[in-house]
């Protein structure tokens, strides 16, 4: 984005953790100066530094998913905030063995008293469930077998909507929302706080994401403020369940 089209003004939120620890998070604000545009950038011409982990490509337009997300709000959480834990990450495992892990075995046997590799690896592999969950065109449900395990698991489609938005609502401060295959092959819905996810140890839920829910502010601030319950309702409208059922398919 051009950043001589407007200006940012720095919301400071304090969100406080499950166990007590605040952290602060800058949501970045872009406003028009001057009656000029703002200007949206395109994906593919995001780049993180290079480094041991890799961004994923963002797999459909900034704009692909108004009006529950908008361009920008997407532009910013893109290019800038996963980018960031990208780039974090690679500074934190450079010149280490855990450059030549894949992120999934580096989260499985996450030193979780090292803060900064934990909320580093944990932002960069969260994003990469996030954006991946959501699609342009996607069907209104899952299907398949995906859809045979949730009704098995949960007694229904609408039964999993309302436990997943429930637990949803009920994440205080900044976190996720997830649906896991756990270790026996049972989908379950789980939170986790700042940037944990359910392949670290010690998580009340351990399991393998298949679909995840930002709950940070700069997620969906620009586009509903307070309203976070409305963000998470509207997230059942950009879900692209056909990827989310890939991911379930690799678990089996």
């Amino acid at each position: 984005m051009n950043k001589s089209y407007f200006f940012y003004l720095s919301l400071i939120v304090i969100l406080i953790s499950c166990q007590g620890k605040k952290y602060t998070e800058v949501v970045e604000v872009p406003l028009p100066s001057n009656g000029e545009k703002i200007t949206i950038g395109k994906p593919e011409d995001v780049d993180a530094d290079k480094g041991a982990f890799e961004i994923i490509k963002l797999p459909y337009k900034y704009d692909a998913l108004q009006p529950f997300l908008s361009a920008l709000t997407l532009e910013n959480h893109y290019s800038k905030h996963y980018v960031n834990y990208a780039n974090n990450l690679n500074k934190v495992v450079l010149d280490t063995d855990l450059a030549a892990k894949t992120i999934e075995e580096l989260l499985y046997k996450l030193d979780m008293s090292n803060e900064s590799l934990r909320n580093n690896a944990g932002g960069f592999y969260n994003h990469n469930i996030y954006f991946e969950s959501m699609g342009a065109k996607k069907p209104e449900q899952p299907k398949d077998t995906l859809l045979s395990t949730i009704k098995r698991d949960f007694g229904s489609y609408d039964n999993f909507k309302t436990l997943f938005k429930a637990t949803s609502e009920k994440q205080f401060g900044s976190g996720w929302t997830w649906l896991v295959v756990d270790k026996t092959g049972v989908l379950q819905v789980t939170n986790t706080p700042n940037q944990d996810n359910p392949l670290m140890p010690k998580q009340v839920v351990k399991g393998t994401p298949i679909l995840a829910l930002d709950l940070w502010e700069h997620a969906y601030y620009l586009d509903y403020q307070y309203k976070r319950r409305k963000y998470i309702e509207n997230f059942f409208n950009v879900i692209d369940w056909k990827a989310v059922g890939k991911k379930f398919e690799a678990t089996l």
